[in-house]
């Protein structure tokens, strides 16, 4: 995918597809997929490593798996999350941030929310060769300000700022915004204001394009389920099942057979 493309892409309303990844093997299936874009998302640190939400995470959590999944799909699209405050600094430790992102592998960076300080800090990153994400609505680094994960935009008052944020963000020189959480009315205003493209996740079908945490999509995620996920899978199920056919062929003297066994 060449993000010189994707206004075009837009004209034609063809829709983008997104998924995280966060290690090499999975990026290797993916790798040979028809997705667009891969995510090294911060949701990795609730994903993979079970934290109630995505503030713990780090450059030096987020470095290595960018790398693993740039070794595991090469001819994938890399978009990297810069973690939380990793991008709200002195201007020369949030370059280090993105440098040490981009140099590991990501062809781009993805930001949450929206000031004057993202303003510059995009506008500076894309004079310098850095293409940009911008990340509005529900944005998980500002969990605690919300109140918690709230549906955002539900109320005019929001809806103007949110809008205005996105104007904001494509004037800086973001080439593309994900909507998190939002009404999908608000989402395909935003959709029809902007000239770049909007990736959805829980922002309805007028965005124009969906993105999905990876084992959401496939099945792996138990207990809660927003209500913005689809499973395309059962994998807990198939995952608890192999093991358990495993264990049993183990017990019984079935595994290993000959033809799993050197002579």
């Amino acid at each position: 995918m060449n993000i010189l493309e994707l206004p075009e892409w837009k004209k034609q309303r063809r829709r983008l597809t997104m998924v995280t990844c966060y290690d090499a093997w999975s990026a290797k299936i993916l790798n040979d997929t028809g997705v667009d874009m891969l995510l090294v998302g911060d949701s990795s640190g609730m994903v993979m490593h079970g934290l109630e939400d995505t503030i713990p995470v780090t450059m030096e959590m987020m470095v290595p798996q960018v790398a693993a999944v740039h070794r595991g799909a090469p001819k994938k699209f890399i978009v990297a999350d810069l973690p939380f405050l990793a991008f709200r600094s002195d201007l020369k430790s949030n370059l280090e941030a993105v440098q040490k992102l981009m140099q590991a592998g990501a062809q781009a960076v993805k930001l949450e929310g929206y000031d004057q300080h993202n303003h510059e800090l995009v506008a500076h990153l894309a004079k310098s060769g850095v293409p940009v994400v911008g990340h509005l609505g529900l944005t998980p680094q500002f969990v605690h300000a919300f109140g918690g994960f709230r549906v955002q935009g539900r109320s005019d008052e929001q809806r103007r700022h949110i809008l205005e944020q996105a104007r904001g963000l494509e004037q800086a020189g973001c080439f593309a915004i994900v909507l998190e959480c939002v009404p999908q009315t608000l989402a395909a205003e935003i959709t029809s204001t902007l000239s770049i493209p909007t990736i959805g996740i829980g922002a309805g079908l007028g965005c124009d394009g969906q993105v999905l945490v990876l084992h959401d999509l496939l099945g792996f995620t138990t207990g809660f389920k927003p209500k913005f996920v689809r499973n395309y899978m059962n994998g807990a199920e198939l995952m608890r099942q192999a093991v358990e056919n495993f264990r049993e062929d183990v017990v019984s003297g079935r595994f290993p057979s000959e033809k799993e066994t050197y002579e």
